[in-house]
């Protein structure tokens, strides 16, 4: 077994804890191909995943949060995939997610568009957001909501935008918040301890208080 071989199996054996099956193959081939490092990582609640470029010796690294359902998992990762291609072929020279970004994502995307990888409300849903995506797929609500489903404790789940207004609600499990109005795509909110208003997704999980 040759150590390109062996590589591919040790990614592959990784890799089926966390996208599904059926996509395995393709993705551990192109961590060897792209030569990348993968590092899975703790929840981070600003961002799902990243890229970074090589530097000081270093290979391309794309982190992923560990806690993702399968699915979100993977459609985060050729995010990240996608921007490794992007830079390979313009280095810095374009925007982060502009047209070039786009492009490549949709057609790294492509391979995964089928009812083995994706449940068909999921398919649905990402090649409606694949129309013209985001700089994040949490950015996108349809996507988001539909992704949420398949979270192991999905039942619990409850959006801020479902609470009615002037309900008290905790944010990571401890800072007390009140929701306020709509102000375009978020929710105005008042932190009960400071008084300070912050703006919310819609799509933000919280634990009402009632």
């Amino acid at each position: 077994m040759d150590q390109r071989q062996a590589q591919y199996d040790r990614n592959a054996a990784i890799l089926v804890k966390y996208i599904p099956e059926p996509s395995v193959p393709l993705i551990a081939r192109w961590i060897v191909e792209y030569d990348f490092k993968l590092k899975i990582k703790r929840e981070r609640s600003t961002k799902l995943g990243d890229y970074a470029s090589p530097r000081n010796g270093l290979n391309h690294t794309i982190t992923i949060n560990f806690n993702l359902n399968k699915y979100a998992f993977l459609v985060t990762l050729v995010h990240e995939i996608a921007h490794l291609v992007t830079f390979n072929k313009f280095r810095n020279t374009v925007a982060p997610h502009g047209t070039e970004w786009k492009q490549n994502f949709q057609q790294l995307m492509h391979e995964f568009l089928n009812t083995d990888v994706f449940p068909p409300d999921v398919l649905y849903a990402l090649r409606k957001y694949l129309q013209n995506p985001a700089a994040a797929s949490c950015t996108d609500s349809n996507l988001l909501r539909t992704l949420k489903l398949y979270d192991e404790n999905a039942d619990a789940i409850v959006f801020l935008e479902y609470l009615p207004y002037k309900t008290h609600f905790l944010y990571n499990e401890n800072r007390l918040f009140e929701k306020g109005e709509r102000i375009r795509k978020r929710f105005r909110c008042k932190e009960l301890a400071t008084g300070a208003i912050y703006l919310f997704n819609p799509l933000t999980e919280v634990e009402a208080i009632v």
